[in-house]
């Protein structure tokens, strides 16, 4: 039990690699899937005791690990996890074997190795979230892309092949930018990739500037942040339904993070400097997203582009520099991991049983489908704010902590959200009232009992975080205490600039 309990971060990063090499000795489809999914559920048990077990009122880094790995380079495996990110660790966990059993039926290939790269990606998310050492970091960053590549161009859909090549040229962009960035870092910082250690660090006006540039648009590309975004929706609608879900529920928070992680508590003088342009950059996404996404027929590529607007709530809170604005950011990374993954899900459910994506070939699927109707109904609200639902206190955060900054962003931003209400409610008119628009529309078999098992945990947290957000808010009070104390001075620089509207 105590090399459990002091080790518990090392296992949860371990067990998805141990269980790939286990997954090697089984011969049998069925008992591939019945293995991943045990080993899922186990790691899905370690983020919940990791979440009973972390301290609320400590803001600095918990669960420590730290071990010489390369000391020539003086590179360590560090990991360690505070308010900010273990929401995204557990985010991480919970979602993997709903990824496994949405897939159990639709992924009939290579299941094995679909299964490997399931568990894969899991491992390296983990390890982005947890690690404080730069070098563990990047490598971690830079494996999620590889299964992520492999998982929407062998088991996506017709132009799967074009897709996964954008997806891998914008994330290897980034990555590049990244690389720079951890390189100055390295260079500036005392010759460490000690992250807590770089952010005590002194850097000159000009050093900031130039590395947050790069760190900036690393990040933004895997947000992705408009003008960045274009690769998303070409990703989502060729990705298989797990894909689509690690990828929007996961993969685009790495980015939100980044941005926590390093670019506010390292350099906030540059932070102060670029601000005014992040955040009009959000609220065009914001508002753009919701346009776009009002323009689909495509039900995954209106899922993405509401990703895009919702990301949009995640940049604009971060970057007003105050607890509310913060606090709602990583709620609504949190909630947004969990509304658009059970939207991708939905679609997926509809998919496997029509292969088809367009809106025009439903309708009417109150009748053979309530039980499909009433879940897809409850996400589709929550996914644009609606009260008693969990992306309603984020969004409710984020336009207060930047009421603080320009009244005319909150109005603007309050535009988006009529535009999610707008395609969402117009989207459930045309999927799920009225007449069938074709036969088989009207013979869709309703959820069976795995569909269901994959839903409903998310439609529990969706109504009970919406009822009942405290626990999380002081899951990540003191942390963000902490880093608002840390930039304390940008918030005062922001308002130098005579940034108000």
């Amino acid at each position: 039990m105590t090399v459990f309990a002091d080790h518990m971060i090392s296992w949860l990063i371990a067990l998805p690699f141990i269980g790939m090499g286990l997954l090697a000795f089984f011969r049998d489809e069925e008992m591939i899937r019945r293995a991943a999914l045990v080993i899922t559920m186990i790691e899905f048990g370690l983020g919940v005791v990791l979440c009973l077990r972390f301290d609320y009122q400590d803001s600095g880094m918990q669960f420590l690990e730290r071990m010489a790995w390369m000391p020539t380079f003086n590179i360590h495996y560090a990991v360690g996890v505070d308010g900010i990110s273990i929401l995204l660790v557990f985010l991480t966990t919970l979602l993997c074997p709903l990824c496994i059993l949405c897939s159990w039926n639709s992924i009939t290939t290579r299941v094995r190795a679909f299964m490997m790269l399931i568990l894969l990606v899991e491992g390296a998310m983990i390890v982005v979230f947890t690690a404080l050492d730069l070098f563990l970091f990047f490598m971690l960053w830079e494996l999620t892309m590889i299964p992520m590549y492999f998982l929407i161009i062998l088991w996506g859909g017709p132009n799967r092949i074009a897709a996964g090549i954008k997806f891998v040229l914008y994330s290897l962009t980034g990555s590049l930018m990244l690389l720079l960035g951890i390189l100055g870092l390295f260079l500036e910082g005392g010759h460490t990739f000690d992250i807590l250690a770089l952010g005590q660090h002194t850097y000159s006006s000009k050093v900031q500037f130039w590395i947050f540039l790069a760190l900036f648009l690393g990040f933004a590309i895997k947000m992705p942040m408009v003008p960045f975004h274009t690769w998303l929706p070409d990703a989502h609608s060729e990705a298989p339904t797990a894909g689509s879900v690690i990828l929007a529920g996961v993969l685009l928070k790495m980015g939100g993070y980044g941005f926590l992680r390093f670019c506010l508590p390292i350099f906030p003088e540059a932070s102060a400097l670029f601000a005014p342009y992040i955040l009009w950059l959000s609220v065009l996404a914001i508002v753009y997203g919701g346009y776009m996404a009002l323009a689909q027929t495509d039900l995954k590529k209106l899922v993405a582009y509401s990703s895009v607007s919702h990301m949009g709530f995640v940049t604009l809170g971060i970057f007003v520099f105050n607890s509310q604005g913060i606090q709602g950011a990583i709620l609504q990374m949190f909630n947004h991991g969990i509304t658009t993954g059970a939207l991708f899900l939905s679609v997926g459910q509809l998919y496997d049983r029509t292969h088809s994506r367009a809106i025009g070939d439903y309708g009417g699927l109150h009748k053979p489908m309530p039980k499909f109707v009433a879940f897809f109904f409850l996400f589709s609200v929550a996914s644009f704010g609606l009260p008693g639902t969990c992306n309603f206190i984020g969004e409710f955060l984020v336009l207060v902590g930047t009421s603080y900054t320009s009244f005319a962003m909150v109005l603007l931003s309050m535009g988006g959200i009529v535009l999610a209400a707008a395609y969402m409610l117009w989207m459930l008119q045309r999927v799920t009232l009225g007449e069938p628009n074709t036969k088989a529309a009207g013979l869709l078999p309703d959820l069976n009992r795995r569909e269901l098992v994959t839903v409903t945990p998310l439609a529990i947290l969706v109504l009970v975080i919406g009822l009942y957000p405290g626990p999380l808010m002081e899951m990540m009070d003191a942390s963000v205490t902490q880093l608002v104390n840390q930039v304390g001075g940008v918030q005062l620089a922001l308002h130098s600039q005579d940034f108000q509207p």
